[in-house]
């Protein structure tokens, strides 16, 4: 099993928005650089999408506590499973603070390759969630 946090992200908005927006998956294609992924299909609770050079992805909300956390599993290169959390925590009206945590079912030698893509991953995530308008 295999652990990794994002560094912790700022956003302009109300911890509501942010989950409102969050725990929705009609919109987390927008938080994934176009040119990564392909032949996206998406409902309110699940996803699945072709990321370059990795493969298919399939991505369902399992937990939900408004304003504070989404939790995500799914499945990557070739059926490796996963939990995304996505953590949220209002500090101010304006100011929310995010974190994700991926935990991956990864042998010991597929951690030492993937540590550094899946750290990667998650701080990219955190930079778009920041660029975000929401509603």
């Amino acid at each position: 099993m295999s652990k990794i946090e994002s560094r912790v992200g700022k956003l302009s908005y109300s911890a509501q928005k942010t989950y409102n927006f969050l725990s929705d998956f009609n919109n987390f294609k927008s938080l994934i650089p176009p040119d990564r992924i392909s032949d996206f299909e998406s409902t309110v609770d699940s996803c699945r999408f072709k990321v370059t050079g990795i493969g298919e992805a399939a991505l369902k909300i399992i937990e939900k506590e408004p304003n504070k956390l989404v939790k995500v599993a799914g499945e990557a290169m070739g059926k490796v499973g996963f939990k995304l959390w996505i953590q949220l925590k209002e500090l101010a009206e304006d100011d929310t603070r995010i974190k994700l945590t991926v935990e991956a079912e990864l042998n010991p030698m597929m951690s030492m390759v993937a540590n550094k893509p899946l750290k990667n991953f998650v701080d990219m995530l955190v930079d778009q969630i920041e660029k975000i308008k929401v509603e």
